[in-house]
């Protein structure tokens, strides 16, 4: 069984899976490990990781909107990665301060508390 709670914006998800064992099977068949083609991203200490999560949102303040692309491009260039990056992004969807647009090509994220 596999479960996924969360929220899709103001709505919370809560969905359940259920799949037998010969569906687990086929499901993972398919599934390779692909060997890793980024280097992984230094480890951050706590410090390191607030410092890094209020200049992302000093970004997004900054600029007062951003497309999606160009943020996680900046972003990667903060953390020192794409997987850094997209986790950084990953969060700031989620940030109350942060409200997401939908974009002509991408999301356009926008500060949203002065």
């Amino acid at each position: 069984m596999l479960r996924i709670r969360g929220r899709i914006g103001d709505w919370p998800v809560d969905l359940t899976v259920e799949l037998e064992a010969e569906d687990w099977a086929r499901l993972t068949a398919g599934l390779s490990v692909a060997p890793a083609t980024e280097a992984p991203a230094p480890a951050v200490s706590a410090g390191n990781n607030d410092a890094l999560w209020q200049t992302a949102l000093q970004l997004v303040r900054d600029a007062g909107q951003v497309e999606g692309p160009q943020l996680l491009g900046q972003l990667a260039a903060l953390a020192g990665g794409e997987a850094a990056g997209k986790r950084l992004l990953v969060r700031l969807r989620h940030c109350a301060q942060i409200r997401i647009e939908t974009g002509a090509d991408a999301p356009i994220y926008r500060w949203a508390t002065e």
